[in-house]
């Protein structure tokens, strides 16, 4: 299979930007998105031309680094799958195909294709965690009984791996989907419930700080979103919001 490949080019998050265009050949329909832009890189090498940087690690769908917007769609066409789970049977001989970076205020390009999502570590950060007492002397995991349904929509928020398609995808370049996910896997647990009216609302200040948007219920991202996370969760966090903000004056 024979491609050719409009690529977006940028030297640093201050630098000027633009559509660099490439063939590609010889693509098995077997390879994943990101082994094609291997062998683009290697054509590229050999022609002594800076090969097109990308964020990479797992390849397996579970890391969320390899986040690219592929003919107008984060991870691209496939549903349920990142980009590195991505086929190239997904398209058809002699397709162009155009790739471009995350595109939010909150997610600075480094280079090429490479975006920094740190905006997300420090959201995590300022309350994505529960607090315990580590002195030796730790119950058990399931010596506290928990309800099945909260168990199982704790584990399927849990399942966010924050590659940030969320935030692209949104006209608002809202990070609500990311935040509540993170919110609503640990207060539907009796572990994260004692900290759960301050750790929405540090997390969402965060959010805002950050410079992500707002939500306006287009579910563009519900839809996008490689594992699936519900926008139930955005409502949770809302709920959770606003009995947090009105419990704290």
């Amino acid at each position: 299979m024979n491609f050719t490949i409009n690529v977006w080019r940028q030297n640093g998050p201050k630098e000027k930007g633009g559509i660099a265009t490439y063939k590609v050949s010889n693509i098995s329909d077997d390879m994943s998105f990101l082994e094609m832009i291997d062998v683009l890189n290697e054509q590229l090498i050999i022609q002594d031309i800076d090969p097109v940087v990308f964020d990479h690690d797992c390849r397996e769908g579970i890391c969320g680094m390899c986040s690219m917007f592929i003919n107008g769609e984060a991870h691209g066409p496939g549903r349920g799958v990142t980009t590195c789970q991505l086929h190239m049977r997904e398209f058809k001989d002699g397709d162009t195909i155009t790739i471009e970076p995350f595109r939010a205020k909150a997610f600075p390009v480094i280079k090429d294709l490479m975006v920094d999502r740190g905006s997300f570590d420090r959201i995590i950060q300022a309350g994505g965690f529960v607090s315990v007492n580590t002195s030796g002397n730790l119950p058990d995991a399931n010596a506290t009984p928990i309800e099945k349904q909260d168990a199982d929509a704790a584990f399927d928020s849990a399942t966010c791996i924050g590659c940030g398609a969320c935030v692209a995808t949104c006209k608002n370049a809202s990070a609500m989907l990311f935040t509540s996910a993170k919110v609503s896997q640990l207060s539907l647990l009796p572990q994260g419930k004692i900290e759960a009216s301050e750790r929405v609302m540090n997390m969402v200040k965060q959010m805002d700080d950050e410079g992500f948007g707002n939500c306006t219920n287009t579910g563009a991202c519900e839809v996008e979103c490689p594992k699936g996370i519900s926008i139930e969760n955005i409502a949770r966090m809302n709920r959770e919001y606003l009995s947090a903000s009105i419990t704290s004056k």
